[in-house]
């Protein structure tokens, strides 16, 4: 069974037992958290399909932990201008294993 959640303004396919990074959500490490924005859900040949959501459809996960990505290095150059403009930026993240879907 197989499941498309949307968290974060993405929209992620889980199944049990996946491990994803998603958007950091305010969770503490080792607490379970219900995601309930489920918009299709799939077993074998049989799909619903929400619209927008699938009515009473959830997935549960865990939080394994919280963090950030690597840094992403943003550089802007005019050439002849003498502009240089460097930046950085580190996403921080929750990384949550898939538990159980239940539709």
């Amino acid at each position: 069974m197989y499941a498309v959640i949307k968290t974060g303004g993405k929209q992620y396919r889980v199944v049990a037992g996946e491990k994803l990074k998603i958007e950091q959500i305010p969770a503490e490490v080792g607490a379970e958290v219900t995601l309930d924005e489920v918009l299709m859900v799939g077993e074998g040949e049989s799909v619903q399909i929400g619209a927008p959501l699938v009515a009473g459809a959830t997935v549960k996960a865990t939080v394994l932990s919280q963090g950030r990505h690597d840094k992403v290095k943003i550089f802007k150059m005019r050439r002849r201008k003498h502009y240089q403009k460097h930046q950085g930026h580190r996403q921080n993240y929750t990384e949550i294993r898939i538990d159980g879907i239940s539709a």
